[in-house]
């Protein structure tokens, strides 16, 4: 199991290896909306990763080309529908706060 933990206010949650950053937040009770229901045909679940981005499956090139239209894009920027957990502990940031009540 590793950890995901969703900034900026901290939340956590012990996910199996190959689970998405999509169905993680789910599973910490945060919000990371998914217009396009998770399939990779948008770019409303862009988060940045501070840590553990090496542990995260190998973006596609479907994932690359959509993140090239994703405000705020960086290096370290991922889609949380096709971002999987590896085994090591993965920090995400959410562009503004995205925590649900």
């Amino acid at each position: 199991m590793a950890r995901v933990t969703f900034q900026p206010d901290g939340r956590t949650v012990e996910v199996a290896p190959g689970t998405s950053i999509l169905d993680a937040a789910g599973a910490a009770g945060v919000e990371l909306p998914h217009n396009c229901g998770g399939v990779c045909a948008c770019v409303t679940c862009h988060v940045w990763v501070e840590e553990g981005l090496a542990s995260l499956s190998e973006p596609s090139e479907h994932e690359d080309d959509r993140l090239s239209e994703a405000m705020g894009q960086a290096a370290t920027s991922r889609l949380g529908c096709q971002a999987t957990v590896g085994a090591a502990d993965v920090v995400v940031r959410l562009p503004g706060n995205r925590i649900a009540s």
